[in-house]
């Protein structure tokens, strides 16, 4: 059996968690012998009587379930004081972020911990049902839809009424990556006219098989990467592109901005300029905003009105649906595990195209790609 603990996740109104009584069931199955921290799943709706009829030991105090963990299950990275928390040599599954914090690997890395990233998991076929950035980000475009509704002066859907014709609410989305691409889908089940913006042309046809009218950019280069993200384009695109859209954004209620680039900063799509241009009561939802943001004049964790448009900048709106999010992360999870769990042991596998996608660090060495030369030079001038 492989001793296992799940935290409560410490980040500031973090409502979300690494498992649930169905999960904590079914990795049991597998030779997962769980403890969880007492309030693990509250804030989504799980109780800790649940947990514990579905096997777990529960614990008030976090650092008496690090210090007996073979595994330990997160969402967030791990603070400097969780890490110190971690039993060397012990695993960890969890996002890691380590292209904006390089020395939170190196810290795990000290402490021989196998340190799994979920962000780094390969967009092969085999590894979608493991997929925790798109399980959230799926969330994410939903509820973000959601918000603009409920902030917008306005309704969505066209409605023929006795007192007059109502038109259709006009949503712009900017990125039709998963949470774009649920934004599109949502948007329109609600009745609204909806167009959609990113620099991959191959998307076109998700697009218009959502409902959505396609803003086409003309490009004579790849605007994909290897794994399918979005990756960083010419100046003169974004020229292009912030042209063609800035005619639909300034027409729009309702504009949802998605585009991010894995492991940089998120584009800058809606300029001060443009927002200034909007009509007045108009909304935007900037759900890159915790990585620098779409609109330059998002601001992280508010919700501000510049020049008369309401700008929804709210972090981590995937945890505004805690029930569902703490599920599908939690699923991730497990179909992960149920791959890595061999005859009721733990088995980082290096011939396993997850397992080198995603495991960043193990006994001491770094396996990172982006910090490994780094590592090694380092290394070679101290022999």
């Amino acid at each position: 059996m492989v001793d296992c603990f799940v935290p409560k996740e410490t980040e500031a109104g973090e409502t979300r968690a690494a498992a649930t009584p169905e999960t904590v069931t079914r990795l049991s199955q597998l030779g997962l012998k769980f403890t969880v921290q007492r309030g693990l799943g509250a804030a989504a709706g799980f109780a800790d009587e649940a947990y514990a009829k579905a096997g777990a030991a529960l614990v008030d105090d976090a650092a008496a379930g690090y210090a007996a963990a073979a595994l330990v299950l997160k969402l967030h990275p791990p603070t400097p004081g969780e890490i110190g928390l971690l039993r060397e040599g012990s695993s960890l599954i969890s996002f890691l972020n380590t292209a904006q914090d390089p020395d939170r690997l190196k810290a795990l890395n000290a402490r021989r911990i196998s340190a799994f990233g979920m962000e780094r998991i390969p967009r092969i076929t085999r590894a979608q049902k493991m997929d925790a950035l798109s399980s959230q980000a799926n969330i994410g475009g939903y509820k973000a839809v959601i918000l603009a509704a409920d902030h917008l002066s306005k309704l969505f859907p066209m409605l023929m009424t006795a007192a007059g014709t109502i038109h259709p609410a006009r949503v712009v989305i900017l990125g039709a990556g998963v949470a774009g691409l649920q934004a599109i889908a949502t948007a329109k089940r609600l009745g609204a006219v909806v167009e959609v913006s990113d620099v991959r042309p191959a998307v076109k046809e998700q697009v218009e098989s959502l409902g959505g009218k396609y803003i086409e950019v003309p490009t004579d280069e790849s605007a994909e990467d290897a794994g399918g993200y979005a990756k960083e384009q010419s100046e003169e695109f974004l020229k292009k592109q912030r042209a063609l859209v800035r005619e639909r954004i300034v027409e729009a209620d309702v504009v949802i901005s998605t585009a991010a680039i894995p492991g940089k900063k998120a584009p800058l799509l809606i300029p001060a300029d443009m927002v200034a241009d909007m009509k007045p009561g108009s909304v935007i939802v900037d759900l890159a905003v915790e990585t620098g943001g779409n609109c330059e004049l998002s601001e992280p964790g508010e919700i501000v009105v510049k020049h008369g448009v309401k700008i929804i900048g709210l972090r981590n709106i995937p945890g505004l649906v805690p029930y569902h999010a703490t599920e599908m992360y939690a699923r991730n999870i497990y179909n992960l595990l149920s791959d890595l769990m061999k005859e009721g042991e733990l088995v980082w596998d290096p011939e396993d195209e997850v397992v080198q996608g995603a495991l960043l660090c193990k006994d001491g060495e770094i396996l990172d790609p982006a910090l490994r030369p780094a590592e090694n030079q380092a290394a070679s001038q101290t022999t």
